[in-house]
């Protein structure tokens, strides 16, 4: 094997001979003349030192053989240059290729003209039909559209008088509603009073359950107020099924009415759309929807039958005003007999219902005051109890954390015993609490219990109190009068 790039460090065991002639620039430079650049990537049979190489003979040193360093190399071996190897390693085309490849390129440029003028041609034609074939369906298209807006406009204007003439009947007929209502509600006072005294009482425990007189009268009052009301709830229900029935047939005419305004709104909208019209999209596959429900005829149709219906309805509910104005004038007499009877039998039963409910007022203020404290305190327990809960968290996420130590690291230290020690305590602490707190609300359900108790029967005294003297007696200080039961002035207005 001989060594080669080793120049600057080889050792001369025979006395040096004179150097050999040095080799001129220009010889150098000719030698590198069709040579692809150096690259160091590739290895060529270059000395694996060249640029010592170059260096060395550049100064005219002259190799000798290795003996001392590796005994049995022969002698000196002048390095090859590169400059030796043959011409034609690295050829990759000839000159007839490269012509006929730029006349095949000519050729392919020429033909590829040739056929984008063809094609603009084409194009050209095709254009101009597709823009006249356009603007003629779209001139079709708008023409159609207008004619569609003057229908619409037609019925719209059908809708809108009869719509008018609906809602006059409608508010004449839901005046005499209100004339009823009022009536109704005028009887209804009285009534309710009445009644809901006698409820009240009824459900009054143990001692305040009285068959007084106060109990007496409001039955037979009940029973004259009751007759009135009948009657006037039939008719009343006559005229909200006949409202109902006209608020019917308006709906319809509103919706068909909103809905040919929409339809206006967006056939105009269509109508006045242009090519530079802004907010023109497209909308894939649009064309392939058919959400249409009519045609033109079934369209007009479904107007027609809504007008007519309204115009029916409107002929019922005159015929039903004048029939309700009778009715008004026979209930305004009975009412007020009864009335005076009642008065006077509510004013004994006040005083004794006041001493109980002193007593029972002092009792539960005293629970209340209990209740609060407690209440107090188990709040301060469930604030230790969260405090705690998130010491407990910051020491089992540490212990979670610690876990995904690796290999050894997983060490049962003294921070690891003492994690584990802090969680139990902390658990422990908190079974405590928990049981402090179950103790506590315990006691607690028991004092709200016993606070139920007294409040019910202050309730209870209350509500004696208050239907004796506040809701019977103040709700019958003032009467309706026969103007109010025949509906033409509301109670609360006067």
């Amino acid at each position: 094997m001989e060594l080669y790039g080793y120049p600057l460090k080889a050792k001369f065991n025979q006395p040096r001979p004179p150097p050999p002639k040095a080799l001129s620039a220009t010889n150098v430079a000719a030698g590198y003349k069709n040579r692809i650049p150096y690259n160091p990537s590739e290895s060529f049979g270059t000395p694996w030192m060249p640029n010592s190489y170059y260096r060395a003979a550049a100064l005219n040193p002259t190799l000798s053989p290795l003996t001392e360093s590796f005994p049995g190399l022969p002698p000196t071996k002048m390095i090859p240059f590169i400059s030796e190897r043959p011409s034609g390693v690295f050829t990759r085309h000839t000159l007839d290729d490269w012509h006929r490849s730029n006349m095949t390129n000519y050729k392919e440029s020429e033909t590829t003209r040739h056929n984008a003028e063809r094609l603009r041609a084409d194009l050209t034609r095709t254009i101009k039909d597709v823009y006249q074939q356009a603007k003629r369906t779209q001139g079709e298209s708008t023409k159609n559209l207008g004619e569609r807006i003057n229908d619409i406009e037609y019925w719209k204007s059908e809708l809108c008088i009869e719509l008018d003439a609906m809602i006059r009947e409608t508010n004449s007929l839901m005046d005499m509603q209100k004339r009823l209502e009022r009536a109704l509600a005028d009887t209804e006072g009285p009534f309710q009073v009445a009644h809901k005294c006698l409820l009240n009482r009824e459900k009054r425990m143990g001692i305040d359950l009285v068959n007084d007189d106060v109990e007496k009268q409001l039955v037979t009052e009940i029973k004259i107020i009751r007759s009135c009301r009948e009657r006037l709830q039939q008719c009343l229900d006559t005229v909200n099924a006949q409202i109902m029935c006209n608020k019917e047939a308006r709906q319809e005419l509103e919706k068909d009415l909103a809905d040919k305004q929409l339809g206006h709104h967006i056939d105009n909208k269509c109508y006045q759309l242009k090519n530079t019209s802004r907010g023109i999209h497209f909308f894939k596959g649009v064309e392939r929807t058919d959400a249409t429900v009519s045609v033109p005829e079934t369209w007009a149709r479904f107007t027609d039958n809504n007008i007519f219906r309204s115009q029916s309805a409107r002929a019922a509910s005159a015929k039903l005003r004048a029939s309700t104005e009778s009715l008004l004038m026979g209930t305004a007499d009975e009412m007020w007999r009864q009335f005076s009877k009642v008065n006077d039998a509510f004013t004994s039963r006040i005083t004794e219902i006041a001493n109980a409910k002193s007593k029972i007022q002092t009792h539960l203020a005293k629970t209340r005051q209990e209740i609060f404290q407690l209440e107090t305190k188990i709040q301060v327990i469930q604030k230790t109890i969260r405090d705690k809960e998130v010491q407990l968290k910051v020491a089992q996420t540490r212990l979670d954390e610690r876990s995904r130590r690796p290999n050894v690291e997983l060490c049962r230290d003294a921070a690891q015993i003492r994690l584990v020690q802090e969680v139990n305590e902390i658990n422990e602490t908190l079974r405590n609490l928990h049981q402090c707190l179950r103790a506590s609300e315990d006691m607690l359900q028991m004092l709200v219990r016993s606070k139920g108790v007294l409040e019910h029967d202050l309730v209870v005294k209350n509500n004696s109190l208050f239907i004796d003297q506040e809701r019977c007696m103040g709700m019958r200080k003032s009467y309706p009068s026969t103007v109010q039961i025949l509906g033409y002035v509301s109670a609360g207005l006067t």
